[in-house]
C-alpha cells in the first residue's frame, strides 16, 4: 500500500484527506496493483457522480506511475546499453615537432613527454568514436642541427601544446574475438600553443608578441598575425592488444597536420632591423636575430628580406605511446578477448 504522505501529494487540489483515500479504495474492492487496470475501473467509477473525486485521484496516480515507469525503463536502458560501450583510457608517451628548427625525426634532447585522458564509444564492436584531452611540450633548436647553416642561425623554440580531439578509430579485428588488432584514427582536433625562447640571459620570452617576422607591423601586409588557438587533423594508427574484454593497451602513432607555418614562429623572411626595433624594441630585434650570439655567427642583423625560414611545408607535431583503456559497466570478461560480449556488441549474460 501507498504511504499517507504519497496520497497527500496526489491531493493536493482535493478537500480528501490523504489518510482516507486507501480506505476508499479498499470500499471499492480497489488496490493499487488494480490501478494500472483503469480502463476497467473507471467505467464502474462512472456510474456514481460521488466518485468524481475518486477518478481524480485515480488519474493522478496512473499519471505520476507512467511517468515513473518511463523514467526507470529509461535509466536502466541507459545504463544497460551505454554503459558497457563507453571505454576510459589514459595515454602516456613522448612528443616532438617537424618545422624548420629541426631536420630529424624524434630528436634526442628536444623530444618531450606527452599525457591525456580519453572517452571512447563503441559504435560497432571494431569502430569506436574516441574524445582526447592531451598536454606536451614540443620544441627545436638549431644548435641540435646537422646543417652548419642552421647552427649559425642559431634560433630556438618551446611550446606547450594542449588538445582537444574527436577522432574515429577502425580496428581490423575483433578484439572481443581476437587478442590484439592493428587499426587507424582520424578526426579532428583544436589545440592551443605559444611559442616561447629563451634569451642570451636565459630569462623565457614569448615570441609572438614580438612580431619576428613583421607580423602585423605597418609596412608588411603578408605577414598576418597568426592565432594561438588552430584547428589540426589527426591521423596515425597502432596495435592494441586485449588483455581481457574490459581491459585493452596498445601501442599508437599519432601525427597532427597543421595549417599554421608559426608553431615554432619561424617561416618567411627576415624583416628590416629599424622597423622591428622602432615597434617592437630592441627585445623583438634580438629575439628575432640570433647569430650574433654564437661563434663563427654574423654580428650583423640580416638584410631585409634574407631567408629566415621556410613557408614551403607547415608545422607538424607527433606523439607516440601507450594507450590504456577501461570497458565500463560490464560484468568482468575472460582473458584475451574470450566473452564479456557477442560479435553483435551485446551481453552475453546481463546476470
Amino acid at each position: 500500500m501507498l504511504p499517507a504522505a504519497f496520497w497527500g501529494l496526489i491531493l493536493t487540489k482535493r478537500s480528501l484527506p490523504a489518510s482516507v483515500v486507501p480506505e476508499i479504495l479498499r470500499s471499492k474492492g480497489i488496490f493499487y496493483s488494480q490501478i494500472v487496470h483503469y480502463k476497467l475501473i473507471f467505467p464502474v467509477l462512472e456510474r456514481s457522480k460521488a466518485d468524481i473525486g475518486l477518478k481524480f485521484v485515480l488519474r493522478r496516480i496512473i499519471i505520476v506511475m507512467k511517468k515513473f515507469h518511463l523514467f526507470t525503463i529509461f535509466c536502466l536502458l541507459t545504463t544497460a546499453l551505454f554503459s558497457q560501450r563507453v571505454h576510459i583510457g589514459l595515454f602516456g608517451g613522448v612528443s616532438a615537432y617537424n618545422g624548420d628548427l629541426t631536420d630529424k625525426i624524434y630528436p634526442k634532447k628536444v623530444t618531450n613527454g606527452a599525457i591525456g585522458i580519453t572517452g571512447s564509444y563503441e559504435l560497432t564492436d571494431q569502430i569506436l568514436l574516441r574524445a582526447g584531452l592531451t598536454y606536451s611540450i614540443v620544441g627545436g633548436a638549431d644548435r641540435y642541427s646537422s646543417d652548419p647553416e642552421l647552427r649559425l642561425r642559431n634560433l630556438s623554440f618551446e611550446t606547450s601544446v594542449t588538445e582537444f580531439s574527436v577522432v574515429g578509430e577502425y580496428y581490423l579485428f575483433n578484439l572481443y574475438d581476437r587478442k590484439y588488432s592493428p587499426y587507424v584514427f582520424g578526426g579532428l582536433a583544436i589545440y592551443k600553443f605559444n611559442p616561447y625562447a629563451y634569451d642570451a640571459g636565459n630569462q623565457k620570452v614569448f615570441l609572438k608578441p614580438l612580431s619576428t617576422e613583421g607580423q602585423g607591423l605597418a609596412g608588411y601586409p603578408d605577414s598576418k598575425p597568426y592565432n594561438l588557438t588552430q584547428m589540426a587533423l589527426p591521423f596515425g594508427g597502432g596495435v592494441k592488444f586485449a588483455i581481457t574484454d574490459n581491459l585493452r593497451i596498445g601501442l599508437e602513432l599519432g601525427i597532427r597536420k597543421l595549417f599554421t607555418d608559426y608553431l615554432d614562429d619561424v617561416s618567411g623572411n627576415y624583416v628590416d632591423e629599424l622597423d622591428l626595433l622602432t615597434a617592437k624594441g630592441q627585445q623583438a630585434v634580438d629575439m628575432a636575430y640570433r647569430g650574433d650570439e654564437v661563434s663563427g655567427g654574423s654580428l650583423f642583423f640580416p638584410a631585409k628580406g634574407a631567408q629566415r625560414g621556410s613557408p614551403k611545408f607547415k608545422d607538424m607535431y607527433y606523439f607516440t605511446g601507450i594507450h590504456l583503456s577501461y570497458r565500463l559497466g560490464s560484468n568482468g570478461g575472460g582473458f584475451g578477448g574470450s566473452g564479456g560480449k557477442s560479435r553483435t556488441g551485446c551481453p552475453v549474460n546481463v546476470y
